[in-house]
């Protein structure tokens, strides 16, 4: 029988076009007054605008303005940032990270090592598992999880929870109380998914109420949250919230898709609150919903955001059929609306140890408060949460349940409030309480990684 040779591929042939042609990476402080132009020239793939995107947010730089282009061959961006406060980037630490995270070596480094925090799974954060959970949302029902995996000796040691039309999602980083290893013996796997499963179903039978996995994905976290949500559909009941009152039925996003017959797009034009992230969490539905953003301009009128995305579909096509046009627009409102959070954050600072989660969230739970969205990490010997919170019934918090919370807490761990605006302010809000550390997600994963 003849021998099949097949022709040989140089695997470094993929990465051909980006040794000759390099990224082009410029941080530029001189040409505005008021922020930092980050300006990006390369070759075009799929995928490299989340990226810029990605690491840009990650940073926990405020975009409030970008022109963005990548038809043909060539991806063209620029980008003004700012940090937080409104200030120009001009830490040299921060800086350098951005030239060489968007520059030539950025796209040949393992990005697991460059930033991991933002993986999921084993591989990608060492002795650790990662447990991705996803299901109906009910008062208490984050405490339930924790008090589930403190009573199996189950450290909690990082996680990110949001919540959205009744449903919740979220990514626990866990380790053994013991030994500070990956959980990686099949048996207590299976005990863990069993009880998770069934807190997380609560009184309901059916399956598709719940469901409890162990990522080993190299996914970006607030893209695998975005991800699970879309796999979940909670964007078919957009718009359905708990109370009367709340951010999502006041200020919904004004999505409009439009056909551009001269150059043969379809453009979507988004109007709504600004705030952080939001760039990202709209380049990263239209991307995984298989759409290619060619052209893009972003800008801040006050406090609302104006973005106008001109996209395709990765076969080419523009969006025709009214049914498609519906299923994008419900997906972006969904993706603005899940990171909404308004009312109080609660930022906790204690020692760590086995159960301060569980403990933590019990104590939210007898206090008749509801998480919303919550961020957790451990800094050394130091455990940093930061739980936002409203009533059972999704209403703003009263003060005098905060003053009992303070001071039954008070004494153990350091407790700042924090009244999250209901504007559009992309900034963070002011606090005179505990300004030491900042609490952002973005970079809460960061610190324990670091």
């Amino acid at each position: 029988m003849a021998k099949v040779c097949w022709p040989y591929f140089d695997p470094e042939y993929e990465n051909l076009s980006t040794r000759i042609n390099p990224p082009r990476v410029s941080v530029d402080n001189s040409s505005c007054s008021d922020c930092t132009l980050v300006k990006v020239d390369s070759m075009n793939k799929p995928g490299i605008l989340l990226e810029v995107v990605q690491i840009l947010s990650d940073l926990d730089l405020i975009i409030t303005k970008a022109y963005i282009s990548s038809d043909g061959g060539w991806f063209m961006d620029v980008f003004h940032v700012t940090d937080h406060h409104g200030k120009k980037i001009t830490d040299s630490k921060t800086i350098d990270y951005i030239e060489k995270a968007l520059g030539p070596n950025g796209h040949h480094t393992d990005r697991t090592k460059t930033w991991p925090g933002k993986k999921v799974g084993v591989h990608s954060i060492g002795d650790h598992t990662a447990i991705e959970l996803i299901g109906r949302d009910r008062p208490g029902l984050l405490s339930e999880i924790s008090a589930t995996l403190a009573n199996l000796d189950i450290n909690v040691v990082a996680a990110e929870v949001w919540t959205h039309n009744r449903r919740i999602a979220c990514v626990l980083y866990v380790n053994d109380k013991i030994n500070c290893r990956a959980v990686d013996d099949p048996n207590r796997l299976s005990i863990m998914e069993e009880q998770l499963k069934n807190i997380i179903r609560g009184y309901d039978d059916d399956e598709n109420v719940g469901r409890t996995s162990f990522s080993m994905g190299f996914t970006h976290v607030d893209r695998r949250l975005h991800q699970m949500f879309f796999a979940d559909k909670d964007y078919e009941n957009c718009g359905v919230t708990a109370s009367a009152d709340d951010y999502s039925s006041l200020m919904k996003p004004k999505i409009t898709i439009e056909h551009c017959k001269e150059k043969g797009y379809s453009v979507v034009s988004v109007r709504c609150k600004d705030r952080a992230k939001l760039l990202f969490d709209i380049v990263c539905t239209l991307t995984d919903m298989q759409y290619v953003v060619s052209h893009a301009t972003i800008s801040s009128d006050g406090p609302d955001a104006l973005q106008e995305y001109y996209i395709r579909h990765m076969d080419g096509c523009t969006l025709d059929s009214e049914g498609e046009k519906e299923r994008v627009i419900k997906c972006l409102e969904a993706a603005i609306q899940r990171r909404v959070s308004e009312g109080l954050s609660l930022e906790l600072c204690a020692k760590d140890r086995v159960g301060l989660l569980s403990e933590v969230t019990r104590i939210l739970r007898e206090n008749g408060l509801s998480v919303t969205r919550a961020g957790v990490t451990t800094v050394g010997e130091q455990a940093m949460n930061v739980f936002y919170v409203r009533d059972s019934s999704g209403n703003p918090v009263d003060m005098k349940t905060i003053e009992a919370l303070r001071k039954e807490i008070g004494h153990t761990m350091m407790l700042n409030v924090k009244k999250v605006p209901a504007s559009g302010s992309a900034k963070a809000p002011e606090s005179s309480n505990w300004a030491k550390t900042s609490f952002f997600f973005g970079n809460l994963l960061e610190r324990f990684l670091a």
